[in-house]
C-alpha cells in the first residue's frame, strides 16, 4: 500500500519516522533562534475570508416557482437530419420556459420526413426519444397557441420558427443573435459565448439541451 502513497504523504511519514515521533511535526516548527521554520509541506496558502464565490447564485436556476404561462417566453429546439443525405433540418425536439426560467413546454416531435440522422452527439435525441413523440401538426399547433401575443426570447429564432413553419411578429421577437450590443464586429456570436461572458456559465459542452 506503500508505493500507492501520494508522494508529499511518503515524504512527510519519512520525516516523522526520522524524527521518532510525530509530536514534533506542527504547522511550523520553532528554531532555537526563535525563527520560524517551515514544515516539509510548506506553508499553507491563506484562506480568504470572501466567500462571495461560494454564494454566487446560479442564473440558470429558476427565480421562481412560478410555472405559468408569462408575457414573455423563450425557446429553443433541437434538430434532426432528413432528405436522403441528412443534410434537411427537421425539429425533433422544442422547449419552452416563462420568464422565471420554468419549464411550460418539452416535447419531442416525430418530423414528416423520414430522420436519416439523429445528430446525437449535438441535439441528444436518440431514436427511442421519437418513437413515442408527438406528431409535427400537434407540437406546431400548441407552440402557436403558446407563444401567439407575446414576447419571444431565443437565440437564431428564425431557425426555431423555420423547422416550426410558424412566424411571430418582428417586434415581438428578442434574439439574442441580432441584439447590436452582443455582437462582435458586426457578426452574431454563438449561445455559448454569450453565455460564458454574460453570465459566467458553461453550456452545450457535449449534447444540447433545450
Amino acid at each position: 500500500m506503500a508505493s500507492n502513497l501520494n508522494p508529499n504523504w511518503a515524504q512527510l511519514l519519512e520525516t516523522l519516522k526520522s524524527n521518532g515521533s510525530n509530536k514534533h511535526f506542527s504547522k511550523h516548527s520553532q528554531r532555537s533562534d526563535g525563527a520560524t521554520e517551515k514544515t516539509v509541506l510548506g506553508k499553507r496558502k491563506e484562506r480568504s475570508n470572501d466567500n462571495s464565490e461560494a454564494v454566487k447564485p446560479n442564473p440558470l436556476v429558476p427565480t421562481s416557482s412560478d410555472c405559468s404561462l408569462t408575457d414573455v417566453v423563450a425557446m429553443d429546439c433541437e434538430m434532426v437530419g432528413v432528405s436522403s443525405l441528412g443534410n434537411k433540418s427537421a425539429l425533433g425536439r422544442v422547449a419552452l420556459v416563462n420568464k422565471w426560467g420554468n419549464v411550460i413546454y418539452d416535447e419531442y416531435v416525430r418530423p414528416l420526413d423520414h430522420v436519416v440522422d439523429f445528430r446525437t452527439k449535438i441535439s441528444g435525441i436518440r431514436p427511442r426519444d421519437l418513437r413515442k413523440a408527438k406528431n409535427f401538426n400537434v407540437v406546431q399547433k400548441k407552440v402557436a397557441e403558446l407563444i401567439k401575443g407575446r414576447i419571444l426570447v431565443g437565440h437564431a429564432l428564425h431557425n426555431d420558427l423555420k423547422a416550426l413553419l410558424l412566424s411571430h411578429l418582428k417586434k415581438d421577437i428578442r434574439d439574442t443573435s441580432e441584439y447590436t450590443p452582443f455582437l462582435k464586429e458586426g457578426r452574431s456570436r454563438s449561445l455559448k459565448n454569450l453565455a460564458s461572458q454574460f453570465l459566467d456559465v458553461e453550456i452545450q459542452n457535449g449534447e444540447h439541451c433545450p
